[in-house]
């Protein structure tokens, strides 16, 4: 049975593939029939080729392709393989973040209770306030 997987080469810690058709049986890096492509994740920014055509050749010849290069073929099937990812904010900019609107919110909260204890007790006015005092 034939199987469309990826063989690696490249020096150690620097992994370069290529996606070649192979016997299932037979070693990860060894002969191959055919090189459908070429797959190098460690560069920047990262190299995926395929050939589609072929690769739906040998995908009606019967051959069966690893979950890898499955979703590897998908991402060139969909024209942009690997998109640009939106730039978070870091743990340290989120905490300073929050930490200024709750500085924000405290200080809107601050003057409000103080007029709604001036507003809680409308009965006693300005002369009973003075009246009030201890001695």
């Amino acid at each position: 049975m034939l199987k469309i997987k990826l063989a690696r080469f490249g020096k150690k810690g620097q992994p370069h593939y290529r996606i070649v058709v192979n016997e299932a049986k037979s070693k990860r890096d060894g002969k191959y029939v055919v090189k459908l492509g070429e797959y190098a994740p460690t560069h920047s920014p990262k190299i995926l080729t395929l050939d589609l055509k072929e690769y739906a050749n040998w995908l009606a010849k019967g051959a069966q392709p690893t979950p890898t290069v499955l979703s590897l073929a998908k991402r060139v099937e969909s024209g942009n393989p690997f998109p640009k990812k939106p730039k978070r904010a870091s743990k340290k900019s989120m905490a300073k973040k929050v930490a200024e609107s709750q500085k924000v919110v405290e200080k809107e909260v601050k003057p409000a209770i103080v007029e709604s204890e001036s507003q809680t007790n409308p009965e006693v006015t300005e002369a009973e306030q003075t009246e009030v005092q201890p001695e």
